[in-house]
């Protein structure tokens, strides 16, 4: 009997994959992988010789049909990612809406998930969640995209690459505000491994200063809105108290409210006043 194996495997560390993943990969006939080159790393790492074919987004719906061809003649296929469990942020769901509709058994074979590691260390909630994947990489988009979640209570998981996480952050303080809490997980099970957790401003400004490194792929955790009204958008709050008192002194009250740095408010304050 045909069936498309959809399989987690590690996320950095290698030995982070379950014996049953292993035999599967072994045994299939082939593996569908989104770039062959790196899921070669693993198996020769465990001395797999399963052939290889590349499914990526660039070329998905021609692999596909050749992917349900071979399952519909009796062939087993393994799915991998580069990392972690299929389709999070990664091609796959083309390939498994086909096999659904031409009655192909789909099998799951659990593990690693960048998702539930950086969410399990981050010192937030995990009792709801939800996944945003990656944000827009344009500002304007990705602003937008924030302030739609600006009152979700439910704990926020993003993907970021090391080239957009200082704007992300920036981002975050803008909406968010500064004092809203954020885990930043980065090179999870890797060498260079790194947890932090605190405020978005502090977060901004240990990458700002290099000790939180722009290397590595990103998991960012944001805690969600609280619902008792402490969570503002922290330029929105300053529009308002601008329309009453000085910068200096919207500055100090929104840094009693938001418990952000009123250095930083007071920039804000002074970008708004000159717009």
């Amino acid at each position: 009997m045909s069936v498309l194996y959809v399989v987690a495997t590690p996320i950095g560390n290698l030995a982070d994959i379950s014996s049953r993943a292993l035999a599967i990969l072994k045994d299939v006939d082939l593996i569908a992988a989104e770039d062959t080159r790196h899921t070669k790393r693993l198996l020769d790492n465990y001395h797999i010789k399963t052939p290889l074919l590349a499914y990526h987004e660039h070329n998905e719906s021609e692999s596909a049909v050749k992917l349900i061809t071979l399952l519909s003649q009796g062939q087993q296929v393994a799915l991998v990612s580069d990392a972690g469990t299929p389709l999070v942020s990664d091609p796959g769901y083309r390939l498994i809406r086909s096999a659904i509709e031409a009655g192909i058994k789909i099998s799951p074979v659990p593990g690693a998930s960048a998702v539930l590691t950086a969410l399990s260390v981050s010192g937030l909630p995990t009792d709801r969640f939800c996944f945003e994947g990656f944000l827009p990489p344009k500002k304007k988009q990705r602003e937008s995209r924030l302030k739609d979640l600006l009152r979700e209570p439910r704990t926020m998981v993003f993907f970021e690459a090391p080239h957009r996480i200082k704007a992300l952050l920036a981002d975050l303080m803008s909406v968010f505000g500064g004092g809203r809490d954020v885990s930043v997980s980065r090179e999870l099970t890797k060498q260079f491994e790194q947890v932090w957790t605190g405020t978005v401003s502090e977060a901004a400004s240990l990458v700002a200063s290099g000790d939180i490194p722009e290397k590595g792929e990103f998991v960012v955790v944001v805690k969600g809105a609280s619902g008792d009204g402490a969570d503002y958008d922290e330029v929105e709050l300053m529009k308002i108290l601008l329309t009453e008192v000085s910068p200096a002194t919207a500055a100090s009250l929104a840094s009693q409210i938001l418990g952000v740095n009123r250095k930083h408010l007071y920039e804000v304050a002074l970008s708004l006043k000159n717009r």
